[in-house]
């Protein structure tokens, strides 16, 4: 990636703006976490997790609600064969 120059400020309350192409650049969001690095040459700002890395199933699996009821094996097969006799019985196989 290119090295990018921009101008920022500090505010009085010590925050920082990264410019937008940087940003959108980097594909940083709203939201994003960073270690703060104190260098020889100034401050090094690195996300917690690249952006854009897959999850794995053991940080996201649970986080939804199934919208209806769970069904058994035994019922989704019972459905499959109901719907494949209804099928036979209108000439679709």
């Amino acid at each position: 990636m290119p090295t990018r120059t921009e101008t920022t400020r500090l505010s009085s309350k010590g925050q920082v703006v990264l410019p937008g192409s940087i940003r959108n650049a980097r594909q940083w969001l709203p939201g994003t976490e960073f270690v703060v690095e104190e260098t020889p040459e100034g401050v090094l700002l690195k996300p917690l997790a690249p952006q854009g890395a897959a999850s794995r199933i053991e940080d996201v699996a649970g986080c939804l609600k199934p919208r209806r009821a769970r069904v058994s094996l035994d019922e989704m097969n019972a459905a499959v064969a109901e719907e494949a006799a209804k099928r036979h019985a209108r000439g679709r196989y």
